[in-house]
């Protein structure tokens, strides 16, 4: 199965990513495991984003103009 990220769902995964980054230079681990949670957060997004941007282009590609 390919999954395909949508440009929305990769932003997000950048942002996770950079969430991430942020987490780990962290010497406060309060604040590294909010950024943690944030990030994973982002993650959720970045999927979501993607089904809906695929079901979006999925749909328009069976729109029939009359």
């Amino acid at each position: 199965m390919t999954v395909h990220i949508s440009q929305r769902g990769k932003e997000y995964l950048e942002i996770a990513r950079t969430l991430l980054r942020a987490a780990q230079t962290m010497t406060d681990t309060a604040v590294a495991g909010q950024l943690k949670a944030l990030a994973d957060d982002y993650q959720r997004r970045a999927e979501k984003a993607s089904h809906v941007d695929a079901a979006n282009a999925h749909r328009s590609d069976r729109v029939v103009l009359s």
